[in-house]
């Protein structure tokens, strides 16, 4: 879905200023305890969530970001951790600085036939923990998956 019709409404008052968004993510685990992510369009790795808009509650923004991203039926189960800093700041190809605070939750897979939207997100795949570390990430991604024990 892209940029949200609320944060497209700030950015016609504030242009490319930096601005702190609220996120979510999920930890989704198979049988295998391999790991659930998804492949932005730019081609780095990533935890499938996005933004929560507002009136939404953190766990429906979770489901909501889940099924756009990898057609992935969720339920929350837990937050496991509320992250944010400076390494949590990026700015995007047009300009426009952000920076996360991202609530990351434990989530069950309930259904869906995992595929990308190939709007925002070009693969969707499992990887064990020792296959992470190797993979194309942001330092907001990996930083989120180091506070969380996935990878060093």
């Amino acid at each position: 879905m892209g940029m949200s019709d609320y944060v497209r409404a700030l950015r016609e008052r504030i242009g490319h200023d930096f601005l702190l968004m609220p996120t979510v993510a999920a930890v989704v685990r198979d049988g295998q305890r391999r790991i659930l992510l998804v492949q932005g369009v730019e081609g780095r790795w990533q935890l499938p969530g996005g933004a929560v808009d507002p009136d939404e509650r953190p766990e429906e923004a979770l489901r909501r970001e889940c099924l756009e991203e990898a057609n992935a039926i969720i339920r929350p189960i837990r937050l496991l951790a509320a992250v944010g800093g400076p390494q949590h700041r990026h700015t995007y190809a047009n300009g426009d600085e952000v920076g996360f605070v991202i609530s990351v939750y434990e989530a069950e897979l309930l259904g869906g036939e995992l595929r990308p939207d190939h709007d925002e997100t070009q693969a969707v795949g499992w990887f064990a923990p020792d296959e992470i570390a190797d993979l194309q990430m942001s330092d907001a991604t990996r930083a989120t998956l180091a506070t969380l024990e996935f990878v060093g």
